[in-house]
């Protein structure tokens, strides 16, 4: 069942707005009031990272994020307590975002099991090997899960072809080399990648990794994409040590993320 694509084609005036927290930061109940924020100000799905400490695709902002939840104790039983909290409350899906290693720990039919019993709808695993995607995929139709698959600015034309072929409906396009981070500026060359995928499929495409600005998502919009993910700059409002001023900070910027996500 591919809910997450499904809304993503039928969210035809704008890009989606992705926002990405990590589960239990800053702490865990600021974490559940934070999803609340993000869903009353304009997200249209919400990515909840899983802290991990050897997290190979994050940058320092969000490696940050993940050590001061692991030593807050939040590991898979309380990112599950998140969810337990919040998923009466929200109405926009939630996406998994996680690496391989927790869920082989836990038990891979175990832990997608566990989140779609909580109503989580979406999975993405950056360092999923490409062969072992066929496996991940089964276990999430039998759990009504969308696994969601990354694509490199580096990945050759045939590796695209391979990905697009085992994707059940929506890929996750990495903007720029690296981890993810804030940046000046956005790598304008990656509208050719969008472009080359959308003239082999018709799969929704989700862009992130640099994405830091609504100045940056302004030039980026028109593009072939169907959603921009935000994770980096909304962690980063999220470091006051006064609550109120997290989920004020948090709730102006989403705010003004949501109003340039409009297709001209």
């Amino acid at each position: 069942m591919n809910l997450i694509t499904n809304f993503l084609r039928n969210n035809t005036n704008s890009c989606a707005f992705v926002p990405f927290i990590t589960a239990g930061y800053p702490n865990v109940q600021l974490c559940i009031e934070a999803l609340k924020i993000l869903d009353k100000k304009g997200a249209d799905l919400i990515e909840l990272g899983i802290p991990y400490s050897d997290a190979l695709a994050d940058g320092p902002i969000i490696q940050e994020s993940s050590q001061i939840a692991l030593r807050q104790g939040v590991y898979i039983e309380q990112v599950l307590y998140i969810l337990k909290k919040v998923t009466d409350d929200l109405n926009v899906p939630i996406i998994i975002f996680t690496y391989y290693n927790p869920m082989l720990v836990r038990g891979i039919y175990k832990f997608i099991n566990e989140i779609s019993d909580l109503g989580v709808k979406g999975l993405i695993i950056p360092d999923l090997p490409l062969e072992e995607v066929d496996h991940i995929i089964e276990i999430c139709d039998l759990c009504s899960i969308e696994l969601i698959l990354f694509i490199s600015p580096t990945s050759s034309e045939a590796r695209i072809k391979m990905i697009l072929s085992k994707s059940t409906g929506s890929v996750y396009l990495v903007s720029s080399c690296g981890v993810t981070g804030l940046r000046k500026n956005i790598n304008l060359q990656i509208e050719d990648t969008v472009n080359l995928i959308k003239s082999k499929t018709d799969k929704m495409i989700m862009l992130g990794f640099g994405i830091s600005t609504a100045d940056q998502v302004s030039q980026i919009v028109n593009w072939n994409i169907d959603g921009i993910v935000v994770g980096s700059a909304i962690i980063n409002t999220m470091n006051d040590k006064l609550t109120k001023n997290v989920l004020n900070s948090l709730a102006d910027f989403c705010v003004k993320l949501k109003s340039s996500m409009s297709k001209i």
